[in-house]
């Protein structure tokens, strides 16, 4: 997981490149450098060899052929198929995004591609065992159903308000037809999903400098005692807040663990640092600037609202049960 997934061997390359210059990856700027080096050659590894597998893979099965055996699951169990295979997935927000133009593309509906980017970032098996030693069973338990819950629930709204118009035209790719497909050889599928693949780069590559230059800065630059000072447990707003302040703030599930620890022995409620996780690993700026260019404004800002919605909801509920819980 850790040195194919998460490809921790580039990190670690990266870390003696950037040593290399003199630079520590301790300190702010030598991070800052190794964050957008190692992001950035991750995601774009992640995305060429998605899609090439998927464009591949799809040479052989017509846009036809495709939604007839995906289909199988319909309606909210399709939902519920997205959001558990995310929990398998552990990327963060911006490496799920060639994720969900790859399922986009092999004919997946768009309500099961939005439940899993949603639960793909929030909720791992390994975040999950994680979460359990520092924080107990219980507070596992709740932190994955809350994340489940809204992966589902908010890929079913997005499947009810008829979006497939509002993805952009490229990630869907170039259709192949029935006839077209029988009689292509491999070099000719190599070639199309090669095609396919270079198309999608050059749409999306500028998209994801922007969006992994802004994580590199927050994620080095903003401090973490700012974080902690505003969400303390007098504060009625500290959810809405909570869930504001995360979104900025580029990180994986792993990354904001610490800071919940930190958070949880301060006295913060349980449900403030459920709505911050979530925000953190689900809706950060950088994220959202490559997904701006795959999806249309108006299903961008449903994406969010739903997001913002289900966390603030979920953050409220579950400091009012917390005394059930600690």
């Amino acid at each position: 997981m850790d040195q194919v997934l998460k490809m921790q061997w580039l990190s670690d390359l990266v870390a003696m490149l950037v040593g290399a210059f003199g630079l520590d990856v301790a300190s702010q700027w030598g991070g800052t450098l190794h964050f957008f080096i190692y992001d950035t050659i991750k995601i774009v590894i992640l995305l060429c060899v998605m899609i090439f597998i998927i464009s591949y893979i799809q040479s052989y099965f017509p846009p036809e052929r495709s939604k007839r055996i995906l289909g199988r699951f319909k309606g909210i169990w399709g939902n519920i198929v997205g959001a558990l295979l995310g929990t398998v997935t552990p990327f963060c927000a911006c490496s799920s995004i060639p994720l969900f133009i790859a399922f986009t593309r092999a004919g997946l509906s768009l309500g099961v591609t939005f439940s899993f980017l949603i639960s793909s970032p929030m909720v791992d098996i390994a975040s999950i065992i994680l979460i359990m030693s520092i924080f107990g069973p219980h507070v596992a338990a709740i932190y994955t159903i809350v994340g489940l819950v809204i992966a589902v629930v908010g890929g079913t709204i997005i499947q009810h308000l008829n979006m497939d118009d509002q993805v952009a035209d490229f990630v869907r790719g170039e259709a192949v037809d029935a006839g077209q497909a029988e009689a292509m050889t491999k070099r000719e599928r190599a070639s199309y999903a090669l095609g396919q693949t270079g198309e999608t780069f050059k749409k999306v590559f500028p998209f994801i400098l922007v969006g992994v230059a802004i994580g590199a800065l927050i994620h080095n630059w903003i401090p973490q005692g700012i974080i902690e000072a505003v969400l303390g447990d007098g504060n009625p707003f500290a959810v809405v807040l909570a869930t504001l302040i995360g979104a900025p703030v580029y990180a994986d599930i792993f990354g904001t663990i610490p800071i919940a620890e930190a958070l949880f022995g301060k006295g913060v409620g349980l449900g403030t640092i459920l709505a911050f996780m979530m925000s953190v690993t689900v809706l950060s700026i950088p994220s959202l600037t490559m997904l701006s260019r795959v999806v249309k404004p108006k299903l961008l800002a449903t994406f969010v609202g739903i997001c913002i919605g289900g966390m603030i909801i979920s953050g409220y509920l579950f400091n009012w049960l917390q005394p059930l819980f600690v």
